[in-house]
C-alpha cells in the first residue's frame, strides 16, 4: 500500500483524486493540503462524500508519503514540486509546469520565467498511450493538458504513419465550464455561459497550443530533432454550457497514399489493447456522453473527404471527460504505471 499527497485538494481536479483514491485498493490518501480550507474537511470546502481533514502546505507530512500529487496553479506547483523532489518523493504535476521542455516556450506561454528550468529534462509527459515505456522509471510526471489530451490522441496514427499532408492541423474543441477551474470568473458565471456557446483566445494564442505542437511533432515518423514544430495546430476551443466534458473535431489532410488506406481499421489497430482508449463502430459518431465520468478516450474516425476535390481530409472526433482522462483519471493512470500496479486500478 502506498500513500499520496495532494496539494491544491479542494480544487476539481483535487476531489476528482480523492474519489478514484477511496475505490484504490493499493493506494491511500496520506494527507491533502489547502491553504483556504486548512483545519476543516473536504466535504466542508465543496459537496461530496469524503470527510478527508485538511492542512496547510507547510503542514503537510510530507515525509510520510510515497508520492505526491500537485493540484496548484501553473508556478506555485513548480515550485511545490522541487521542493518534493528535493526530499526523494515521486511527483505528478497537473499543472502545465513541466509540460514543455523549452523555458523560453514556457516563458511566451506563461508570461513568467519558468521557476526551475533544470527540472524540464527531467520530467515525462505523462500520456501513457505514447510514453508507457518511460513512466515507470520517472520520479516527475508532467500530466497532460485536457485539450491536448484528446487533441494528440485523435491525430496520433496518422501522425505516426506519415500520413499529413502539409503541417497543419485543424482542432474545433469545446469544454465543459470545470476546465476553467473552481475559482469563479465572469466569463464562467452562470448566466454568462448559459444557453450560449462561446469560442475564446481563437487560432494559435491559446496556452495549449506550444503543448499540443511539441508533442504532435514528436510522433512524426523519422523526423530530425531540427524539424522540431513543423506541424501547427489552429485551434479553436469552445465554452460549453455543461459542467464537464470534451469534444474534439479534428480535420487531418491526407497524403494521396493516406487517402487509400481504411483509417478506421488502422485506428482500431492501434488502440487495440489500450485500456482507456476507445474506438466506436464505423458510422458511430462520438460524443461527449461516450465519455463523461469515466477515464476513457472515446474516437470516432471517418469519413475522408474532399477526395474529388483534391484534399482528402479525415475527419476524427475524439471525447475525454477533462476532469479523468484529461486530468485526475490519467495522473492515476500514471501513478498506477509508476508504482508496477495494474493501469486500470481504482479508474473502472
Amino acid at each position: 500500500m502506498i500513500k499520496i499527497g495532494i496539494y491544491g485538494a479542494t480544487g476539481y481536479t483535487g476531489v476528482e483524486l480523492a474519489r478514484i483514491l477511496s475505490r484504490h485498493s493499493k493506494a491511500t490518501i496520506g494527507f491533502a493540503a489547502s491553504e483556504t480550507y486548512a483545519g476543516q474537511r473536504l466535504s466542508d470546502a465543496l459537496p461530496c462524500p469524503f470527510d478527508i481533514p485538511l492542512v496547510k502546505t507547510e503542514d503537510a507530512p510530507l515525509a510520510d508519503v510515497d508520492v505526491v500529487f500537485s493540484c496548484l496553479p501553473h508556478g506555485p506547483s513548480a515550485e511545490l514540486c522541487h521542493h518534493a523532489l528535493t526530499l526523494g518523493k515521486r511527483v505528478i504535476d497537473l499543472s502545465a509546469d513541466f509540460r514543455l521542455r523549452d523555458p523560453a516556450a514556457y516563458a511566451r506561454a506563461y508570461q513568467h520565467a519558468h521557476p526551475h528550468p533544470d527540472l524540464l529534462a527531467q520530467a515525462v509527459y505523462g500520456l501513457p498511450e505514447v510514453y508507457r515505456a518511460l513512466i515507470p522509471d520517472a520520479d516527475l510526471i508532467a500530466n497532460p493538458g485536457c485539450y491536448p489530451t484528446s487533441v494528440i490522441l485523435g491525430a496520433l496514427p496518422v501522425l505516426e504513419l506519415g500520413a499529413l499532408e502539409g503541417n497543419l492541423i485543424i482542432a474545433d474543441s469545446k469544454s465543459g465550464v470545470s476546465g476553467a477551474g473552481r475559482k469563479p470568473t465572469l466569463t464562467t458565471h452562470f448566466v454568462e455561459v448559459n444557453e450560449s456557446l462561446a469560442p475564446y483566445n481563437i487560432g494559435r494564442v491559446h496556452r495549449h497550443v506550444p503543448e499540443m505542437e511539441q508533442e504532435l511533432n514528436a510522433l512524426v515518423r523519422n523526423q530530425p530533432p531540427a524539424m522540431s514544430g513543423q506541424i501547427a495546430v489552429l485551434f479553436t476551443p469552445h465554452l460549453l454550457p455543461i459542467s464537464r466534458g470534451m469534444l474534439s473535431a479534428l480535420y487531418l489532410r491526407l497524403t494521396p497514399e493516406g487517402a487509400q488506406a481504411d483509417w478506421h481499421a488502422i485506428y482500431t489497430r492501434r488502440f487495440d489493447g489500450e485500456p482507456f482508449v476507445r474506438v466506436l463502430p464505423k458510422g458511430q459518431i462520438a460524443t461527449i456522453a461516450h465519455a463523461n465520468h469515466t477515464n476513457y478516450a472515446v474516437l470516432s474516425v471517418g469519413p475522408v473527404v474532399g477526395i474529388e476535390q483534391g484534399s482528402p481530409t479525415l475527419l476524427v472526433v475524439s471525447c475525454i471527460d477533462n476532469l479523468l482522462k484529461g486530468a485526475s483519471g490519467q495522473a492515476v493512470q500514471n501513478m498506477n504505471l509508476m508504482f508496477g500496479f495494474d493501469e486500470r486500478e481504482g479508474l473502472l
